[in-house]
């Protein structure tokens, strides 16, 4: 394993203009961390890497290296591109135990943290370096959000979740689990308690559904709760997943691991809007894959289709044909989701669009003064790397303003 890391670190041709960092949406500077990497200087590395995302070690296992970072390596046009998520993992592995907490001293200021996922730890971890007082409300009873409750295990093994609280609880970040905000507390009481900014990034939990009969029925779940806590469902030998994006994918692979013997796929188009890596472990793993499947309703026995009319594009513009029954133990359905509603129909001059997101200017603040957004519960699903760097931008965002609002 180290012999193969310190090759891929051979490997690199350190480029003056390096697509790698390109092609990342955290704009990581690889070839900097990798010469540090080659002259053993490991901490040195896992600092630099740590300052630009502090989620680099879970983003070096849960990105999609291909389409980001590897995928912009030059290498790529007379063989295989350098591998740096494995040289990533490596160091922000090792680092993220050995890290030297550094902090200003704390200024007097308090910052909330409403929610635990990606965009709340980068803002929670930034802001108390920078000597804020930060306290995370989190719904659930861990920290982590989707990395906790939405990848699987065997993607991102939740010890890591569990190695990041240790790290924030030095640096003096308080955590408020089982803390519903727009039910249990309000923004509002947030204001009236000191707290100078709040931050939100509570993601989106809410499935969307499809609007069809048989949703209700017993045989059907949604694909974010299920992958909540897949134990606490009983699948059956067979399963029929009504979607094919990421969720439908960590959903196939989970429910294989829980005693479903075969795994069916469902698309209305042509094409899948999972990342080519995701869709290529699902298969490897014995999913199988039907497109221009548009669902008409669900049975006890199973889901029912008709076959879609796709245009030039792929995409489905109506149905044709007779109705067509998979018999399914169960059916999940993994069509996408939004935000929940809370906080915005209990927070005067919180906004959201149609979609349910949260509608926030040039520097991340939402329509109610001093509050922030970033991630999903702004753009809707994206990757983690995603939210990261749009979190640093609010928390950088938030330092201006409350530095100017004394």
């Amino acid at each position: 394993m180290a012999l193969r890391i310190t090759n891929e670190a051979n490997r690199c041709l350190q480029c003056k203009r390096p697509m790698c960092r390109e092609g990342c949406p955290a704009h990581t500077p690889i070839p900097q961390a990798i010469a540090l990497f080659k002259e053993n200087r490991l901490m040195e590395a896992g600092h630099l890497l740590f300052e630009n995302n502090p989620m680099s070690l879970v983003c070096s296992m849960v990105c999609d290296h291909m389409a980001q970072c590897a995928g912009h390596c030059v290498l790529n046009h007379k063989g295989q591109p350098v591998h740096f998520y494995e040289i990533e993992r490596f160091i922000s592995d090792a680092y993220l135990d050995r890290m030297v907490i550094e902090k200003a001293p704390f200024n007097g200021k308090t910052v909330a943290v409403i929610g635990s996922g990606p965009a709340g730890l980068t803002v929670a971890i930034m802001l108390a370096k920078q000597g804020y007082g930060v306290t995370i409300f989190e719904e659930k009873d861990r920290i982590g959000g989707m990395m906790q409750y939405g990848i699987p295990d065997f993607r991102l093994p939740k010890t890591i979740i569990d190695r990041y609280k240790a790290r924030l609880l030095e640096m003096g970040v308080h955590i408020r689990p089982h803390v519903v905000m727009g039910g249990d507390l309000m923004i509002d009481n947030l204001f009236r308690d000191g707290y100078r900014s709040v931050f939100i990034g509570t993601g989106v939990w809410r499935p969307s559904t499809l609007g069809i009969e048989g949703e209700t029925l017993a045989n059907v779940h949604f694909g974010i709760s299920y992958l909540a806590r897949p134990i606490s469902y009983t699948v059956g030998q067979t399963v029929a997943v009504i979607g094919m994006g990421n969720v439908a994918m960590d959903v196939a692979r989970t429910a294989f691991r829980h005693g479903a013997q075969r795994v069916m796929l469902f698309q209305r188009g042509s094409k899948s809007p999972a990342s080519d890596h995701e869709m290529e472990y699902a298969r490897l793993d014995g999913a199988e894959f039907f497109f221009g499947k548009s669902i008409q309703r669900i049975t006890p026995e199973g889901p029912v289709f008709k076959n879609s009319v796709l245009n030039e594009q792929g995409r489905p513009i109506g149905v044709e044909g007779e109705d067509e029954l998979v018999r399914a133990d169960t059916t999940i359905i993994a069509i996408n989701q939004k935000p929940k509603d809370k906080l915005v129909n209990t927070t005067h001059g919180l906004e959201a669009s149609e979609r349910g997101l949260l509608i926030v200017d040039e520097n991340n603040m939402t329509t109610r003064e001093g509050v922030f957004a970033a991630g999903d519960v702004v753009h809707g699903s994206l990757t983690v790397v995603h939210a990261v760097n749009d979190a640093k931008n609010a928390a950088n965002a938030m330092i201006r303003y409350m530095e100017s609002h004394e």
